[in-house]
């Protein structure tokens, strides 16, 4: 058995949200005590399902529970195809349809909780097309964020780019050979309970998907080009799905002409960072990433103080 969760942590449910008439099943974490100070959504990679982001191989990888326990509502969601979804959609759905189910998952969800100061999207591989995809139908967080309840703070993707590293046959869903070590890189890098749970987080990649993926270099420069609010991407050590080297990167961001950007590298860890021992450590990033955001939401709303309220050129000093 896996070890427990984290002494104290807080709650893990699964919940099933309606996505415009298609039910989205997920799992959701609150944090204890109050309303969140955001809301996170998690969004998986092909092939996976929302469990990828509560690993349970050792306690304290979990997004979602470490996300809660720091403010914050969690929520990760089966994408369409996925799921609950899966025989609504058996084919799956394609980028547009993905992304207008998620939207009214997320009004829905935003209707009977609180989001707080707004939302961060959060993604691995594939989902990433998705996250990219809801920021630019979003544009920059202005009127366009009521239908989520909430502004869009950002976006954070991990093991996606723009140009891929393989051939069309050694894609997920393809029916070439399983590429199992791109997906998880060196055994080092991974608990020894994470291969065996992680069985039970696969699923059948939709058809519509699957060849979708082959479409997304030509698509992406529209879909980046709409994005007005901050993206991050992390590329494992050992990402080998997407090309991540110095031109592919200049590439990726290029288009990304009305967001600020940033690019790390995640040590000691493969594609599925969320299911290795860098969890804790790359979902800590992530959230640090919300932190910034917050804090410059907060910067920007605070008033200015001008005269008559401070007199920058005096200064009172008691001398008694």
């Amino acid at each position: 058995m896996p070890p427990s969760p984290q002494p104290g942590a807080p709650a893990v449910r699964a919940v099933t949200l309606d996505g415009g008439g298609i039910p989205l099943s997920g799992l959701l974490a609150l944090p204890p005590g109050g309303a969140p100070r955001a809301l996170v959504v998690a969004l998986h990679g092909a092939g996976m399902s929302a469990g990828y982001f509560d690993s349970r191989a050792r306690p304290g990888l979990s997004l979602l529970e470490l996300g809660a326990s720091l403010g914050h509502a969690v929520l990760a969601l089966d994408r369409p195809g996925y799921g609950a979804s899966a025989a609504a959609l058996p084919e799956g759905q394609d980028l547009a349809g993905q992304t207008a189910t998620l939207l009214a998952a997320l009004a829905g969800f935003a209707r009977a909780h609180d989001v707080g100061a707004g939302l961060l999207l959060v993604a691995h591989s594939n989902g990433g097309r998705l996250a990219l995809s809801t920021a630019a139908a979003l544009g920059d967080g202005g009127p366009g964020a009521d239908p989520i309840g909430g502004p869009l703070l950002g976006v954070d993707v991990s093991g996606i780019a723009r140009r891929l590293a393989v051939d069309r046959a050694a894609l997920p869903g393809s029916d070439g050979p399983v590429q199992w070590r791109r997906h998880w890189g060196a055994l080092r890098f991974y608990p020894p309970d994470a291969f065996r749970l992680g069985q039970e987080l696969l699923r059948p990649v939709p058809a519509v998907e699957a060849r979708e993926i082959l479409e997304w270099p030509a698509a992406y420069p529209a879909v980046a080009a709409r994005i007005r609010v901050p993206v991050r991407f992390t590329f494992a050590e050992q990402e080998q799905w997407w090309r991540h080297d110095r031109a592919a990167v200049e590439e990726l961001l290029a288009p990304l002409r009305m967001a600020s950007t940033e690019v790390v590298r995640q040590p000691d860890a493969g594609h599925n960072i969320s299911l290795g021992w860098a969890a804790r450590t790359y979902h800590l990033r992530v959230l640090s990433f919300l932190e910034e955001r917050l804090l410059a939401r907060d910067v920007v709303r605070t008033p200015v103080l001008t005269a008559p309220d401070r007199d920058l050129n005096k200064v009172d000093v008691d001398l008694t």
